[in-house]
């Protein structure tokens, strides 16, 4: 069983900074009932420890005190064979993260479960995420909404196809989609214009 290093708080909100695009806005309040505590487990046990945590909050009684529990995942998108796939990764692998009411009690529950080795905090004392924190977590796993991504790009101007069907063909911008995260294109091919659609991910300046 390989033991997880504790990492203290401000390691842990530099990773979750660096890990988050910066271009998402975010105004959207986490509607939890308590705070988020991040918490640290044997690395690979983070399903495992959601599901015993659970049964313990129920056999417990801890409802009331301990709300949920999440294993921190991010959304990418690739495209291999001119397709779009999105996949899942773990953001922090060995960490997940508990809505909670803190106590004596809930802190007993959430510590005791077999494979939690403690909580993110100042020496002994858990510190809860700030609502920012948690807040862009939640968009990047898509549990609440996030406002579309902002581009530099305008209408009229030249952009390259980094990837898809498309790679590495040359366009003239026709019109921004921001509520859908498109853009689509006129694309010069065998001498004559076609429209597409793109991701934003899609698309560079040329």
């Amino acid at each position: 069983m390989e033991e997880v290093v504790p990492i203290t708080k401000t390691e842990l909100e530099q990773d979750i900074n660096s890990e988050i695009n910066n271009n998402i806005e975010t105004d959207v309040e986490s509607k939890a009932p308590g705070d988020w505590y991040v918490v640290h487990t044997y690395s690979g046990y983070e399903n495992k420890i959601k599901v015993d945590l659970s049964k313990r909050v129920e056999s417990m009684n801890m409802q009331d005190k301990i709300f949920d529990v999440i294993i921190p995942e991010a959304q990418e998108v690739e495209y291999k064979g001119g397709k779009r796939k999105v996949t899942s990764r773990r953001v922090f692998p060995g960490y997940v993260i508990v809505n909670m009411i803190m106590d004596e009690d809930s802190w007993y529950v959430v510590r005791h479960t077999p494979g939690v080795t403690g909580f993110v905090g100042s020496g002994n004392k858990p510190v809860p995420l700030q609502d920012f924190e948690i807040e862009k977590i939640l968009q990047q796993m898509g549990l609440v909404e996030s406002k579309p991504k902002i581009i530099d790009i305008e209408v009229g101007e030249n952009v390259r196809v980094k990837t898809g069907p498309f790679a590495n063909f040359e366009g003239v911008v026709r019109e921004l989609l921001p509520d859908r995260g498109k853009i689509r294109v006129n694309i010069s091919m065998f001498g004559r214009e076609t429209p597409v659609e793109l991701d934003y991910e899609q698309i560079e300046k040329v």
